[in-house]
């Protein structure tokens, strides 16, 4: 047996034989990408630090990768499979550790930035180049199990990250939370060469560049407005850039009902599975945001360090790998429907949960919450994904796993934006009632900035000599009730948007019957085009 896996998919005549192993790598290169989004979040107040960023400059440093990431996949999951996914997996990590080691070397707030594009960039050919590979290398009978295992590892690296860069920064700087993505990234590298076959779509024709353009065109100018709307202001900048996502959102949809090969045909969206499982992806927005504040709350209010922040975000990964392990059983007996909408209700209370947070809360307060939206997750994502990959044929399989990364990522983009946005404002206003008329304006301006800003004044504030220890603890406590008050009223529109978005999938996704019925009649299920058929997920050969 040779060292390298040379024979594509499409040339065997059975199972591959090291298609387990194969899938260890695939999960280890989405591993990385995941958590280079996550491990950032305990790096940020070093970061702060060291580079003297603003709030505006960490949004950046922060959104930098997530921009080309969410932009770029769905043409770049295309590309992959017109060529070669195993060559898209293997130029994507390349790129991504050349990004890492950038990252890690540079000392200017511009420079990261770039290095987290650039990152970002790598990791938008990586992530529908694992999913497209899982689903190509497996034969039907076991894709259901080999994309559970997918979408685990996508929420234990939620959590992992974090404690991963916790652990580094103990002993080094920030710049080792890049550093550790390469040695990885080149293990991930020989690990595909040697153990994940070659693949790519038979007879795909000329990719839509124009369709794509428009895609790229799209979702990065809703991004950016997203971003930059509800942290700078609506001026401009962001309202140029929602009105270019609407219209080119309208382009894109009229040209692809044209085009003859489309880069996405818009026609799946009025197929209810389909579209029921994107928005399932899409509303699981809330726990990104929730990941992204109680972070904050456990370093700036409750006191811990990094490490200890990234161990305290543990039992949140082993409540994916349970939520995982539980869908496996459960989705091939109730069907996706059951299974995301049960998933989205655990998560809506998990939201609503953390509408109790005060500023004498603990760890304890939100350790329930946690478990119960890395449960959901586990619950719903592996089955809403394997429904979204069966709307596409064979042919298509980067395109289906850009869609679906797109959503997620978008969602979670959303989610930091508007749900960051809300936190801030509330955090605001909570300060200004708290103590708007006992400190300086300047200094009033800079605690309103972040809870962290809000401490470096209290902390100002109390090397005073003319100021007692008491009002210096009252500013300390006026931050923490302020921020608390924030995370409070968030969750609890979050909570809102998740229980709207659990009615809008349960009305939307089809019962098991409607899968019968439709088993029953070949033709059904099928694009205007043709091209895929849309099976719920069973676990059962498609």
């Amino acid at each position: 047996m040779s060292f390298l896996a040379n024979t594509p998919v499409e040339k065997m005549t059975g199972p591959y034989a090291r298609r387990w192993w194969a899938l260890l790598v695939l999960c280890l290169s989405l591993l990385i990408t995941v958590m280079a989004n996550t491990s950032l979040i305990v790096a940020a107040p070093d970061m702060t630090t060291d580079l003297s960023l603003s709030s505006s400059d960490l949004q950046w440093v922060v959104d930098s990768y997530t921009v080309p990431y969410a932009a770029l996949m769905l043409v770049l999951g295309a590309i992959g499979d017109k060529y070669s996914r195993r060559g898209a997996l293997v130029l994507g990590l390349l790129i991504f550790a050349g990004g890492s080691v950038m990252g890690s070397l540079v000392e200017e707030t511009a420079l990261v930035i770039v290095a987290r594009a650039i990152m970002g960039v790598g990791a938008a050919v990586v992530m529908p180049a694992t999913l497209s590979l899982v689903v190509a290398t497996f034969p039907r009978s076991e894709r259901s199990k080999a994309i559970t295992a997918w979408a685990a590892t996508s929420g234990v690296a939620v959590a992992f990250g974090p404690l991963v860069s916790g652990w580094l920064l103990e002993d080094h700087a920030w710049g080792s939370t890049f550093l550790i993505n390469v040695p990885f990234a080149v293990l991930a590298v020989f690990g595909a060469l040697a153990l994940v076959p070659p693949s790519k779509a038979e007879g795909m024709g000329r990719i839509d560049y124009v369709g794509g353009l428009l895609s790229i065109v799209t979702v990065g100018s809703l991004i950016y407005a997203a971003i930059e709307g509800p942290h700078a202001g609506w001026d401009v900048g962001p309202v140029t850039a929602a009105v270019v996502a609407g219209v080119g959102l309208v382009a894109f949809v009229a040209w692809e009902l044209r085009h003859p090969h489309p880069m996405l045909d818009v026609r799946k969206f009025a197929l209810r599975p389909f579209t029921g499982s994107m928005l399932t992806v899409m509303f699981f927005f809330g726990m990104f945001a929730v990941l992204y504040y109680a972070t904050q709350f456990m370093q700036f209010v409750l006191g811990y360090d990094a490490l200890d922040t990234g161990l305290r975000l543990l039992p949140l990964g082993g409540a994916v790998f349970l939520g995982s392990a539980v869908t496996g059983v459960l989705a091939p007996k109730l069907g996706v429907r059951v299974m995301a909408v049960t998933g989205l209700t655990i998560g809506t209370a998990g939201m609503f949960l953390l509408t109790q947070i005060d500023k004498g809360s603990t760890y304890g307060d939100f350790l329930v919450p946690l478990m119960m939206l890395g449960l959901a997750l586990g619950l719903a994502i592996s089955p809403a994904t394997d429904t979204i990959m069966g709307s596409f044929p064979e042919s298509e399989l980067g395109v289906g796993g850009g869609v679906n990364d797109t959503a997620l990522e978008l969602g979670g983009a959303l989610g930091i934006a508007v749900l960051g946005s809300l936190l801030g404002t509330a955090y605001r206003d909570e300060l200004t009632d708290l103590v708007g008329n006992r400190l300086p304006a300047e200094a009033m301006e800079t605690a309103k900035d972040s809870v962290g800003a809000g401490l470096a004044v209290a902390q100002r504030v109390a090397q005073d000599p003319s100021v007692g220890p008491q009002q210096a603890q009252a500013a300390v406590d006026a931050v923490h009730q302020a921020f608390a008050h924030g995370v409070a009223q968030t969750s609890l529109i979050g909570g809102i948007i998740m229980a709207a978005g659990t009615l809008i999938v349960l009305a939307v996704l089809p019962s098991r019957r409607w899968f019968a019925k439709k088993d029953a009649e070949p033709e059904a299920g099928a694009t205007a085009s043709g091209t895929a058929t849309v099976r719920e997920h069973t676990g059962s050969p498609r």
